[in-house]
């Protein structure tokens, strides 16, 4: 072999090489992106209120705390009555799949049936950066996906519930 050949397949191992472990680590990415999002919707399914929770990002997390104890502070004020409960004392309840928890997720799944996602739609990987993904789901009956925004948090994905679907209101 000459010094050009040489060259051009040394070129091309390192490229192979670069390549092939590169996908290998998206692929474990997409892999738990892909875990992250299903399972919360199994949990969903399941109704299994702390793992719910688990799978959520800190931003969803912390809009379902403050819409819950508006709401709770709201209720106290119709019925004449002080609020109770802290913002902290909500989140342990969730965390734990306490009654506020419970009522919540009762609320949410009486207008979400996970099966929508879980069974009657189409999954495809958009955008993916260090620390975001994006998955598309494409309802059966739908013209246009859902983008499910996922965050890494703590080196786990988790899902983006209230980024995802909560009206630019907020």
């Amino acid at each position: 072999m000459n010094r050009i050949h040489i060259v051009f397949l040394l070129i091309f191992t390192i490229f192979t090489v670069t390549v092939s472990s590169s996908s290998a680590t998206s692929d474990k990415d997409v892999d738990s992106i892909l875990f992250s999002a299903e399972s919360l919707f199994k949990m969903m399914k399941d109704k299994n209120y702390p793992r719910i929770w688990f799978f959520l990002s800190n931003t969803s997390q912390n809009a379902i705390i403050d819409d819950t104890y508006k709401n709770m502070m709201n209720y106290a004020k119709g019925k004449g009555k002080e609020m109770t409960y802290s913002k902290e004392q909500i989140k342990d309840n969730f965390k734990t799949g306490g009654t506020a928890a419970q009522a919540y997720w009762d609320s949410y799944l009486n207008a979400f049936n996970p099966d929508m996602v879980l069974e009657q739609s189409k999954w495809e990987m958009g955008n993916i950066s260090k620390e975001k993904a994006q998955i598309n789901i494409m309802y059966k009956k739908s013209e246009k996906p859902a983008i499910i925004q996922m965050y890494k948090e703590n080196g786990m994905w988790r899902v983006g519930l209230t980024e995802t679907f909560k009206s630019a209101k907020r």
